[in-house]
């Protein structure tokens, strides 16, 4: 048996010739003493301890062979997939004014036609539901609960053919917060919603200061009020967005959910991302960030402190790649127009079809698989980045054809999450399922 490529050893602390031992594919975390380690690295027997590593996926029987099941893991994601995921643009309208808005340049009074949202739902009754496969959307902006009406006139027909074929349909909202009072929630939930991402870019002033509204007027308290209202109802993820100058003041806005009433468990993750020159992912999720930037490495090992040591939960490094690489998610935009990721919705050239017309080959205009090389199979972190994230290459002036390393950022990163992890866990939590004595 042999170590596996995706696996990193970070020595204990405060356990002399002891190893942590992390394994990027199955995101498992093992202490193992330092003998052990070593009879691992030398192809060893180990016995049970070698038992309980290969089950880990941190021992293996042929390095060769796992490498080439890396390569083929993406595409085996994607035959086994009985779900169908879509982002859906309501329309590029909002009540909020943010000033590194990723609309700007073509945001204004576009809304989805009853007619395109009508396209969608045959499109989805015809292509997935009536072929077995569960439906979830994610309805997006500008703001999507602007357009309330037709979130109904979508879902209705969904759930109803979801029921006849036995599957399952429900959406999620990207809202800025303003909009989805309990009220709102109530005549949504029976329509199939089952979480909705808030966005607050910090305490009140920075926020304020960041997304107002369109007159002027600061929307922060708006949006603590209907946080505090609907976390009953529906499960709340909430997002901010933070800059070089203002991201210590972002555990003000913690305390300040605290002091509200609104606790740890009454959200499902908080997630703190920067503002990039072109906002796209930050808005909609965060797994795109990633840099070796100095000032942003320690400004996201700080703010994830701080949103543990708060007691909130937030995102753990799993196995993850760019949203391209997955063939049964698209997002749609309110004219009809496809692509496959929000943010690629900025570029010429990167529409990946339209409802009436069906989804083109897009596999050499988004580079699909564009870290089936050496460098990147061999690298123990392929399996949190699997070439990183196109939209953040383009940023860079590069190619999609050229990977978003992530080793930099990761190697600055990584350690110090999963020691964070620990420090933070649960009691019941035994993350060290360890191979050695406590």
């Amino acid at each position: 048996m042999h170590l596996s490529r995706y696996l990193k050893a970070y020595p204990a602390k405060n356990r002399p010739d002891h190893f942590m031992l992390y394994s990027t594919i199955r995101a498992s975390l093992v202490l193992v003493s330092g003998e052990t380690l070593r009879g691992a690295e030398a192809g060893s027997e180990l016995g049970a301890e070698g038992e309980t590593l290969m089950r880990l996926g941190m021992l293996v029987a042929d390095t060769n062979q796992e490498k080439e099941q890396m390569r083929f893991l993406l595409k085996r994601i994607n035959g086994r997939s009985r779900s169908f995921s879509a982002i859906v643009v309501l329309n590029l309208d909002c009540n909020l004014n943010c000033g590194y808005c990723y609309e700007e340049n073509f945001r204004g009074e576009h809304y989805m036609s009853e007619a395109t949202a009508q396209l969608l739902v045959d499109t989805l009754v015809r292509d997935r539901i009536s072929q077995g496969m569960d439906v979830s959307l994610s309805f997006y902006g500008g703001e999507p609960l602007l357009s309330l009406d037709l979130i109904r006139r979508i879902s209705l027909p969904l759930l109803e053919a979801a029921r006849k074929n036995q599957v399952n349909y429900s959406f999620t909202l990207v809202t800025n917060g303003t909009l989805l009072n309990r009220e709102t929630a109530e005549k949504l939930l029976p329509l199939g919603l089952k979480g909705a991402k808030f966005t607050l870019d910090g305490p009140r002033e920075v926020h304020n200061g960041q997304r107002p509204y369109a007159s002027g007027a600061g929307s922060f308290d708006a949006i603590m009020d209907n946080i505090g209202a609907v976390w009953d109802l529906v499960p709340i993820q909430l997002g901010g967005n933070f800059r070089r100058e203002n991201y210590r003041d972002f555990p003000q806005l913690l305390d300040q959910l605290i002091s509200c009433g609104i606790t740890p468990e009454k959200l499902s993750q908080v997630q703190f991302t920067p503002v990039t020159r072109k906002a796209g992912c930050s808005e909609y999720g965060s797994g795109c960030c990633s840099s070796d930037e100095p000032w942003l490495v320690e400004a996201l090992l700080f703010l994830r402190e701080e949103i543990l040591a708060k007691g909130f939960a937030t995102p753990k490094p799993t196995l993850s790649a760019c949203v391209v690489e997955f063939e049964n998610t698209m997002v749609v935009n309110c004219d009809g127009s496809l692509y496959k990721c929000p943010a690629l919705m900025g570029y010429d050239g990167l529409s990946v079809g339209t409802l009436a017309q069906g989804v083109t080959d897009y596999g050499l205009s988004h580079s699909i698989g564009n870290w089936q090389s050496d460098s990147c199979l061999d690298c123990p972190y392929l399996p949190l980045c699997f070439g990183g994230c196109r939209f953040l290459s383009l940023l860079r002036g590069k190619s999609m054809a050229e990977v978003d390393c992530r080793r930099d950022f990761l190697d600055a990163t990584l350690e110090s999450f999963l020691l964070q992890n620990i420090a933070h866990a649960p009691a019941r939590d035994d993350w060290q399922a360890k191979l050695t004595p406590a």
